[in-house]
């Protein structure tokens, strides 16, 4: 449940007149624009604000993936976990931009997902699959109807495989989207053909810090001029856009920059060219609608018109603003009343989503504000729990109802007639299925998660109804979850060890590890188990189903952040085991500083290293006592105490220390003249200076290199395996004492040699590796350990 400072700011972010003036400003236009792209902050955020606030325009943001294969500058939600935190921000980020949301992919487990960085639109399609990819999209074109379509990022080199698959599927789902041939199952759900009237290419490059087109971008046919400022706010729409881009705060975005006020776009399709605006030669009021249409319905729609341009410009008078939008929703419920099956599917979709906006703004005018919450939020199958309801309504309000809704498997007390807070009870069917933890779809006019608030009022004779989102979404989860410390152990080969305490615990029944492999888990006392490993373990991976009582457990990770609220991911819980061969440096103590952004301090520790967690206070103390310090990713821009530690790192590397540090961005505080001992370059733009497949060949330059042959010999084996990607953020420049100790690069590129780099300086060392070893430790990939523990090795024994 929110905290109550929580309540107070969502409250304060949404001050009646403005909350009033958003409401009106959607009736302005009847049209929709879908900005495509391929993970959560592709969104053109500026452009569509003005798109929104300043013309009228309904937005939809169709995303192909959940981000599920990004980094994170937050925390340690990877992989899953990440996609379901990077789905929550882009809610909350349409939320701001009052836009919807129609999702292509549906999480790491669907084959329309982030598989990390791509170089090809091909590859990428191919991995997706070219015609679920269109399939997809042309469901979304039929389901929204958009009038205008325009990708954030052009298909060109140089460009995101996973941007240039979009973009190639953006515009090849036009025709299929029209075609009555073409996905007919579609039709038996209800949707029809449709065909989108504009088909811009965006007139900019996607060039800069991450990707180099290589092609310059088409010439611009029509420049949106996103004149003057919001008049609810007085901002800048740009400034808006930046205000949506925040909340994608796991990617760092959201800034405060010089607002921009043009967009450039290149029409590709269209019936006519643009004389000013993008409007141009579209229905943009309900009375253009009216072409085509017996007098009567047409009639009704330029009367609707006249009475909703009579509202907007009675803002802020409530009483003039819900007569005139009653006379405005009368109009438009009549002109349907006259409408044949063809005008009826060109214009229906539009009548029906202004008569929604119509119904939100009478109640705003008329005062009536809500917010909605479930204590407990996660409810197992056969659970309950309380939905309270917080409704106010100003005097034009004759009856105010309000009642749950949603999910058939939840059942919920009757609705109440009243003001104030009330509760009602839900119950979880005993047989109901887990929520999807990835949401198709979101609708910034409310009706999302497996349950919502229907608020039904009188005002003015008329009943009117609109939906309340809860405050956080409510979740149908696992019956039995289980905890389990840790969830994964390293069985070093090398030592005689074949038994681990591990603590287990279960929301119900009984936990047990299931016998695998020889493997098998003893009960010792209530929580414990001891896990016991046969002598001859083979080398390899070994994963370990856990049950409560008869029944899988999952595991339960709760992922909570200001500016998301609460959420959980569940997967089926197991303790995955490592067998592998793996030498430790002699006389090693590390200290690690991470940001959180990646569990290596947890893996040298299971690696059976001496590690200590350097703090603020650590690093202003002796360091001395540590042979080697390791610096995970993003650290120098996620912990101020780190950069100011900078001359005292360097002075105890000249003194015989061995730092190590890991993946850096040029924008995570990396001076390349001031953070490492001697100055190196990160690769901008990183497209460039990264290595995409992980199976790209490994050439090592230095065979007879310390750090490649002790304590550990790395040899082919330990490049086997790898997950994702080989590394990014490649060094391109450093200073002569660097030695580069490998070559790699991916197919028909030249080779790159600033992924792993060590210099001697003073008696100490510096080694810097971009090599994604966080990602293959999480993954359980055996040389990526080997590897690490060579790194930590002290530089006395390099």
């Amino acid at each position: 449940m929110l905290s109550d400072r929580e309540r107070l700011a969502r409250q304060q972010a949404q001050p009646a007149l403005v909350t009033l003036h958003r409401a009106l400003s959607r009736l302005r236009s009847v049209l929709t624009v879908m900005n495509t792209g391929a993970h959560p902050d592709d969104e053109q955020s500026g452009m569509l604000a003005y798109f929104r606030y300043g013309l009228g325009m309904r937005v939809v943001v169709a995303c192909s993936t959940r981000g599920e294969g990004g980094q994170n500058s937050l925390g340690p939600e990877r992989t899953a976990a990440l996609g379901i935190m990077r789905t929550r921000e882009m809610e909350e980020a349409a939320r701001v931009l009052d836009a919807d949301i129609a999702w292509l992919g549906h999480g790491p487990d669907d084959p329309v997902h982030d598989f990390g960085f791509s170089k090809s639109g091909e590859d990428t399609l191919g991995r997706w699959g070219r015609e679920r990819t269109l399939e997809r999209l042309v469901r979304a074109y039929r389901t929204e109807r958009p009038d205008i379509v325009i990708p954030t990022f052009l298909d060109v080199p140089g460009q995101h495989g996973h941007h240039r698959a979009m973009t190639e599927a953006a515009e090849a789902a036009l025709e299929l989207a029209a075609d009555p041939e073409a996905f007919p199952e579609h039709f038996e759900e209800g949707l029809s053909p449709w065909t989108v009237a504009k088909y811009y290419l965006p007139a900019w490059s996607g060039g800069g810090g991450t990707y180099d087109d290589e092609v310059p971008p088409p010439p611009a046919t029509l420049i949106v001029e996103a004149a003057g400022r919001d008049e609810a706010t007085g901002a800048a729409y740009d400034n808006i856009g930046e205000w949506s881009r925040a909340r994608h705060a796991s990617q760092g975005m959201g800034f405060w920059r010089e607002p921009k006020t043009q967009w450039p776009l290149h029409l590709l399709r269209g019936a006519a060219p643009d004389q000013a605006s993008i409007k141009d030669n579209l229905p943009d009021s309900l009375a253009a609608l009216d072409t085509g249409l017996a007098y009567a319905p047409a009639d009704a729609l330029r009367a609707g018109q006249m009475a909703i341009d009579t509202a907007i410009a009675a803002f802020p008078d409530a009483q003039r603003i819900i007569a005139a939008l009653g006379q405005a929703r009368d109009s438009i419920n009549a002109a349907r009343q006259h409408l044949d099956a063809d005008a009826e599917n060109r214009i229906g979709h539009r009548l029906e989503r202004k008569l929604r906006e119509i119904d939100a703004a009478i109640l705003t005018a008329a005062g009536v504000t809500g917010s909605a919450w479930a204590e407990p939020h996660i409810v197992a199958p056969g659970g309950r729990s309380t939905l309270s309801i917080n409704l106010e309504s100003g005097r034009q309000v004759e009856a105010l109802t309000a009642f749950a809704s949603g999910s058939a498997s939840i059942a919920a007390g009757e609705g109440a007639e009243a003001t104030g807070t009330f509760q009602m009870p839900l119950e979880v069917s005993a047989n109901a299925e887990l929520s999807t933890q990835y949401a198709p779809s979101f609708s910034a006019l409310g009706g999302n998660g497996e349950v919502f608030v229907m608020v039904e009022a009188e005002i003015a004779g008329r009943i009117v109804r609109a939906t309340l989102d809860l405050d956080e979404p409510f979740q149908i989860a696992p019956a039995a979850i289980v905890a389990i410390e840790p969830d994964a152990i390293l069985l070093n080969l090398r030592d005689e060890r074949r038994a681990w305490p591990v603590d287990i615990s279960s929301s119900v029944g009984e936990p047990r590890l299931e016998t695998h492999a020889g493997f098998h888990g003893q009960a010792t006392t209530p929580g414990h188990i001891e896990l016991s490993a046969p002598t001859d373990v083979a080398p390899g991976r070994y994963a370990l189903g856990v049950l409560a009582g008869n029944v899988p457990g999952y595991s339960r990770r709760d992922i909570a952040y200001p500016h998301i609220g609460r959420t959980a991911w569940y997967a089926p819980q197991r303790l995955d085991v490592l067998a592998l061969d793996l030498a430790l440096p002699d006389r090693t103590r590390v200290g690690y500083v991470g940001g959180g952004a990646d569990n290596v301090g947890i893996w040298l520790e299971r690696m059976g290293l001496n590690v200590t967690w350097l703090d603020r206070e650590a690093l202003q103390g002796d360091l001395s006592a540590y042979s080697t310090i390791v610096v995970g990713i993003f650290a120098f821009g996620l912990r101020p105490d780190l950069a100011a530690a900078t001359e005292r790192l360097h002075d105890w590397v000249q003194g015989g220390g061995h730092l190590v540090t890991l993946y850096h961005r040029p924008s995570d505080g990396w001076d390349p003249t001031r953070t490492p001992p001697r100055r190196l370059v990160i690769g901008s733009p990183s497209l460039r200076w990264r290595v995409t497949d992980p199976e790209a060949p490994v050439t090592i330059l230095d065979p007879g290199h310390p750090l490649l042959n002790g304590p550990n010999r790395i040899g082919p084996g330990d490049w086997a395996g790898w997950d994702k990607e080989r590394g990014l953020y490649f060094a391109s420049e450093w200073d002569d004492a660097y030695e580069p100790l490998v070559a790699l690069n991916d197919k028909g590129e030249t080779a790159l040699k600033g992924a792993l780099l060590s210099a001697r300086v003073g008696t100490g060392r510096h080694t810097h590796t971009a090599l994604g070893l966080q990602h293959q430790m999480d993954r359980l990939v055996p040389g990526a350990f080997r590897l690490m523990a060579n790194l930590c090795a002290p530089a006395s024994q390099n």
